[in-house]
């Protein structure tokens, strides 16, 4: 949801905002991967402990930049400091009526816990599923506090005004 969300800003907004240098890691792994690899796990009778990667690991720089080349975007990236940004994302999580990154998540990944040295455990980069899902990307919001919190109307009614296409 996170890399939708970013899409869908960079579609409606002249500017994205991201934390420090951007230069910290994230190492996703699919869906599908992870599906796999939660039952390849419970086939075992041991417990075990394997980092969930997919194989592709990207400066939050870089996601940023692929994810905006994908979807022609013309958005404009620019850094704030790291102690502002989840200020940052909170004001527009207020607006959205949502949380997109908790200070929590942003200080993790700022820190390189979304990144491993670990063996690949997925097939999938994100650059492969960036592309392949470029058009339909980011073009309707995923509200995570709606998805799995809350019930209600459908976001496109309650997105404010402000938060429109360009």
């Amino acid at each position: 949801m996170l890399i939708n969300n970013i899409a869908w800003l960079m579609r409606r907004s002249p500017i994205v905002l991201y934390g420090g240098h951007g230069d910290y890691r994230i190492r996703g792994i699919h869906v599908s991967d992870l599906a796999e690899l939660m039952c390849t796990m419970a086939e075992h009778e041991v417990n075990v402990t394997v980092d969930a990667v997919g194989p592709e690991s990207l400066s939050f720089l870089e996601l940023l930049e692929k994810v905006r080349a994908a979807v022609r975007s013309r958005t404009l990236l620019l850094p704030v400091p790291g102690a502002v940004f989840p200020g940052v994302t909170w004001l527009l999580g207020t607006l959205l009526r949502d949380t997109l990154l908790t200070r929590d998540e942003y200080l993790a990944m700022a820190a390189g816990l979304a990144d491993s040295q670990a063996p690949a455990s997925g097939r999938i980069g994100l650059s492969e599923w960036i592309e392949r899902h470029a058009t339909d990307l980011g073009t309707h919001y995923a509200h995570e506090m709606r998805r799995h919190f809350r019930s209600g109307p459908a976001l496109q009614e309650t997105v404010p005004a402000a938060a429109g296409r360009r």
